[in-house]
């Protein structure tokens, strides 16, 4: 019992502490010598299980948002899923990626399809914006992806590179399969037990979290000390994205109060991408590989750079 309970305490202690930890996870992935290529195989594993641990977070009293404030979460998610899917890949077809830049196309078109990630409302409860909006919209974000994703992914990259069916059906086992591995667990624990353990349960996702991150670095050192100019200019495209899009659709919504439209625009600009990889089963050109390591960065770091900022939207809403 001593042992649980010092473990239990461990896990507690490691998810207050979870922004610092992930953050230097994607460091480790870099300096440590073969910690990344250790832990790559285990990609698939690591993000189901963060998508188990995510869903025994949720309870019923997160989809009651949905009754109250129907419109604001269906809004939400259609904008997160199917308009700015749409307007981004326009964008990249304007800059006609496609033919210039393909590989880096193949990955771009399946960040914009992925939902939202699921650590999003644990991100704004961390500065302070509307959680319970988030978690909501984020729950329909998910429950949307295999349809839309197979949609988006097969009018967008066509059959040569993902067969629609097939992915579609990995991406419907694999949410659908976490949520009821989830909702198992809490119906034999029971909600008061994992109310008690939240702390440690999110010690084990920041566990989790230190996995997907540092083994997602695979090969990112190396291509920077090849081509650091290449790599630095990728790495201000995964911010530009994941910015420009948090704060395109917080100026849309800034209707539905600041703090709304923060929420919501966490949503879109954090992307599962390890959702999507886990359905293509990780068979990706090199370039895609190192933007998907790469786009981590703004993941794991903006939490605590739009703290602040998220802050001031909150008080002045």
């Amino acid at each position: 019992m001593f042992v649980i309970n010092t473990m239990a305490a461990a896990l507690a202690a490691l998810g207050r502490h979870g922004t610092i930890a992930v953050a230097l996870s994607i460091f480790a992935g870099m300096l440590v010598p073969g910690l990344a290529p250790a832990l790559k195989p285990w990609l698939g594993e690591t993000i189901i299980v963060l998508l188990t641990l995510a869903f025994l977070r949720v309870d019923l009293a997160a989809l009651r948002i949905l009754a109250r404030r129907p419109a604001l979460v269906i809004l939400a998610a259609a904008w997160v899923m199917i308009f700015t899917p749409l307007l981004l890949a326009g964008l990249f077809g304007a800059a006609n990626l496609r033919a210039s830049q393909p590989d880096l196309y193949f990955i771009l078109i399946l960040q914009i399809c992925a939902p939202s990630l699921m650590s999003s409302p644990a991100m704004a409860a961390l500065i302070g914006v509307d959680v319970a909006l988030t978690l909501a919209s984020l729950l329909l974000c998910t429950a949307l992806t295999p349809f839309t994703a197979t949609v988006f992914t097969h009018f967008l990259l066509g059959n040569a590179l993902i067969e629609p069916f097939g992915f579609g059906l990995k991406l419907l086992l694999i949410v659908a399969g976490s949520a009821l591995a989830g909702a198992v667990i809490r119906r034999i624990v029971g909600n008061r037990h994992i109310e008690r353990q939240r702390e440690a349960i999110d010690g084990l996702s920041v566990l989790g979290m230190f996995v997907f991150a540092a083994a997602a670095m695979d090969g990112v050192a190396a291509h920077f000390m090849a081509a650091p100019a290449f790599v630095l200019g990728i790495t201000a495209l995964t911010f530009a994205l994941a910015l420009g899009m948090m704060a395109a659709t917080t100026l849309l919504f800034l209707p539905a109060g600041r703090h709304r439209a923060f929420a919501i625009g966490i949503l879109a600009g954090n992307r599962n991408m390890g959702l999507m990889m886990t359905a293509v089963g990780f068979a990706v050109p090199d370039l895609a590989w190192l933007y998907f390591g790469l786009a981590q960065f703004p993941i794991y770091l903006m939490p605590m750079l739009l703290k602040p900022l998220a802050r001031r939207f909150a008080e002045n809403r």
